[in-house]
């Protein structure tokens, strides 16, 4: 970790909120179970401090992308169940079963790799995943019915839910996520009888009949909203400060940056902070986001370099805007998602992009 003393932004962690919002969907899903979604080093904020306090939340259920995800997760989750979405390479099936990490099976392969390796002794534990429309990992509609017609395959594969993901969850009004559930309904009643788990964050906002079993929220546990139009019922879990390096007085017109794609046309001030797109403060940020100092907006001018960013402080007073001075980059006033829709992207992606070079101060959690 990057010592204080040496780092240019700090990066605020709020373990606490992260509990209260598995808390908060939890209470809103029951009798439904309430899992999480750790994958990408958990949404950036890091799996190791995130999980643990989940799990003293009540979490049982977790979810990686990539078998080493979970092989990780499992150092810091010793009792807890780990599935991994993306199905786990073939000849690692007995490893990862000592693990007790358990593969989503996402075809006929999967689930005939899966079963053989358990062999003639107790089926091993495993999610399926089944193709409702989003094209992605699953089982096609064609497979699905192999399997109902030869429920035999299944043997040696101890099948702890069905699960399907939702495509368009964030637009509750439109017609694929009524249209998803009908067909996974209709699979599920082709199928032999298990558990099952449909809604991601958003979908966990589209009513009960989503809920189904066991829902997999991800980025609302860690503050984005997963009802897009509509204020955000998460707390914020991610902030980011970064400190201002030095001031620039400009007196006569002037350009900012590469490119010289920002023009100062009168008497200003520029301030500089040590944070650019290595550190996940996207490129497409340049011009088009801002940030806040004392509850100021200040705009972002010119380009987003690899390290640095430019800031117009013009409207503050010399006295509340000097070197050294924090500036409310992400969290608080710069909401994460308003930070993503004037990048062109989601909170997903500005959270997974976050860098290694801020000092973390991670809060709450005991």
């Amino acid at each position: 970790m990057v010592s204080k003393r040496l780092a240019g932004a700090y990066l605020t962690i709020d373990l606490d909120a992260l509990a209260e919002n598995w808390r908060s969907l939890a209470d809103r899903v029951a009798p439904a179970a309430c899992a999480a979604v750790m994958k990408a080093n958990a949404y950036g904020i890091g799996a190791g401090k995130a999980a643990p306090v989940l799990a003293a939340a009540g979490c049982r259920t977790f979810f990686v992308a990539h078998a080493a995800e979970a092989v990780a997760l499992r150092r810091v989750l010793p009792e807890a169940d780990i599935f991994v979405l993306n199905g786990i390479p073939r000849g690692t099936e007995a490893e990862l079963h000592d693990r007790r990490v358990f593969p989503v099976l996402n075809s006929l392969e999967d689930i005939a790799a899966w079963s053989a390796a358990a062999g003639a002794g107790p089926a091993w534990p495993a999610a399926i995943q089944i193709n409702t429309g989003m094209i992605r990992l699953g089982l096609d509609e064609e497979h699905v019915v192999t399997l109902a017609e030869q429920p035999d395959l299944l043997n040696g594969v101890d099948l702890r839910f069905w699960m399907s993901h939702l495509a368009c969850a964030e637009d509750r009004d439109d017609p694929m996520n009524r249209m998803q559930l009908e067909c996974f309904k209709r699979y599920r009643e082709m199928l032999p009888a298990a558990p099952a788990s449909l809604a991601n964050s958003s979908g966990i906002f589209l009513g009960s009949d989503f809920h189904v079993d066991l829902v997999r929220p991800g980025i609302a546990l860690y503050g984005g909203n997963p009802t897009p139009g509509s204020p955000n019922p998460m707390r914020e879990v991610v902030s980011l400060a970064g400190r201002i390096l030095q001031i620039h007085r400009v007196d006569s017109p002037m350009a900012v940056g590469y490119g010289a794609a920002h023009k100062i046309e009168g008497p200003g001030r520029i301030a500089v902070v040590p944070v650019g797109y290595a550190d996940g403060y996207l490129r497409a940020l340049g011009g088009r986001a801002c940030a806040y100092i004392d509850g100021t907006k200040v705009p972002v001018v010119g380009r987003v370099s690899m390290d640095l960013i430019t800031l117009d402080v013009s409207a503050l007073p010399p006295e509340r805007c000097s070197p050294g001075t924090l500036v409310e980059l992400i969290g608080g006033q710069a909401e994460i998602d308003d930070v993503a829709a004037n990048a062109g992207t989601i909170s997903y992606e500005i959270l997974t992009s976050l860098g290694d070079r801020y000092h973390r101060v991670y809060r709450g959690g005991r």
